[in-house]
């Protein structure tokens, strides 16, 4: 079950950027499970990872690696996290690295290793190992499709996006995939995403812009309150385009850059939650008038990951009280009970802390019966808001998760 499915955009290549893929049969046979990006010498590669203390060897390894050179081959496997796995897991990557080393004669540090999947178990190692020469072999034939296809795990569609912008005569170009369907509440970014633009970007300019986005993306979005161990994301910035390095974001085109960036990735967070396991809804939860910043990030999560609120929303049934409820409980010291008021998809619910005058049981099940729904929240205390994306809680999630392992 998806929200509001839709078709695999055509994304062309982006200069700069070559995809190559296998099927090493590492849970499943006969499916794209091995990604291989090469990027060219000169570009720029930044990332932000899971800030969960059990974080995948991987994810450990990636942060080793960016930290000695800079980054050539991107390696990922599906089906298996290799998180929980010890000092046999860090091996297991080491080697991966290694091999793709050996195979394309760069430094294994120049090489980044992700993976997802099943969290505790070894990964595969002689099978993902003979797979990197079909995966280095084909990435003069692979596609953003198989990329996005390569990542998928319990996702029932590969996730992707484009743009191809100009401003004031400079072209260039962004590119995306992305994939998570549940154990959603990136803490960072999201389970996977990988963006790529022909853009000349500096590389300290490239990670502060991809933190600073991914803020307003991916780590605004929740399906279960979970975090993964392995969440990573990464962005790749070519030089291809032929603007001049920006070192600085202060200029027109700049700003413009920056805005095609945040669309793209702000898209490709969307797609995961209306992915999301079992959704049928695919719900905006904006928090308007707060005291501050944190303030409305934190109700907002707060509403988004209440079972109360989330089965509602399922059943779509119009139960205010359990969104008043979560208001209520969030760590807001200002809160003001009297100055709340609610609305969802229009309709007025709560005015001053109380049932609307306007508000009838029929006007609310209308509201709630689209499968994309906005829950508007005014505080009434200051000039703050922040939105956060989710979905609701349906049966299907439940037997998703029961029957992950089998």
């Amino acid at each position: 079950m998806a929200v509001g499915k839709t078709e695999f955009p055509n994304i062309p290549l982006i200069d700069g950027v070559r995809i190559g893929f296998a099927e090493a049969g590492i849970k499943k046979q006969n499916r794209k499970d091995v990604v291989l990006f090469e990027v060219c010498e000169g570009a720029s590669v930044a990332g932000v990872f899971t800030q969960n203390a059990f974080c995948a060897a991987p994810v450990e390894l990636c942060r080793e690696h960016m930290a000695k050179s800079s980054s050539r081959y991107l390696l990922i496997n599906t089906g298996n996290a290799n998180a929980g796995t010890g000092v046999k897991g860090m091996q297991d990557a080491r080697s991966c690295c290694d091999s793709v080393a050996r195979l394309v004669g760069v430094d294994p540090s120049s090489v980044l290793p992700f993976s997802t999947g099943v969290i505790g178990e070894s990964l595969p190692i002689d099978k993902l190992l003979s797979s990197l020469p079909v995966a280095v072999e084909s990435l003069s034939l692979g596609t953003w499709f198989d990329a996005g296809e390569g990542i998928m795990t319990t996702d029932t569609r590969p996730k992707g996006a484009y743009r191809s912008c100009e401003f004031d005569g400079q072209a260039f170009h962004l590119a995306g995939i992305s994939k998570g369907a549940g154990m959603i509440r990136p803490n960072m970014a999201t389970m996977l995403g990988f963006i790529a633009t022909d853009v000349s970007v500096d590389q300290d300019v490239l990670q502060s812009l991809l933190k600073e986005i991914a803020n307003k993306s991916f780590n605004r979005i929740t399906i279960d309150s979970d975090t993964s161990t392995n969440d990573s994301c990464m962005l790749i910035a070519t030089g291809k385009a032929g603007n001049s390095k920006l070192t600085d974001l202060n200029s027109d085109f700049a700003q413009y850059f920056v805005s095609q960036l945040t669309s793209i990735m702000q898209e490709l967070a969307h797609a995961i939650v209306k992915d999301g396991e079992g959704a049928t809804k695919f719900v905006s939860i904006d928090v308007v008038n707060a005291e501050s910043m944190k303030d409305a990030t934190e109700i907002a999560f707060e509403v988004a990951h209440s079972p109360l609120v989330k089965t509602a929303l399922f059943a779509s049934d119009p139960n205010w009280g359990r969104i008043l409820a979560v208001v209520g409980r969030a760590n807001v010291e200002s809160l003001d009970v009297h100055k709340v008021g609610i609305s969802i998809n229009g309709i007025e619910i709560v005015r001053e802390g109380a049932r609307s005058p306007s508000y009838s049981e029929e006007l609310g099940q209308s509201a709630m019966a689209p499968e994309n729904i906005e829950i508007r929240i005014d505080l009434g205390l200051g000039n703050f808001s922040d939105t956060v994306w989710t979905t609701d809680l349906s049966h299907e999630y439940v037997t998703i998760n029961a029957e992950y392992r089998t």
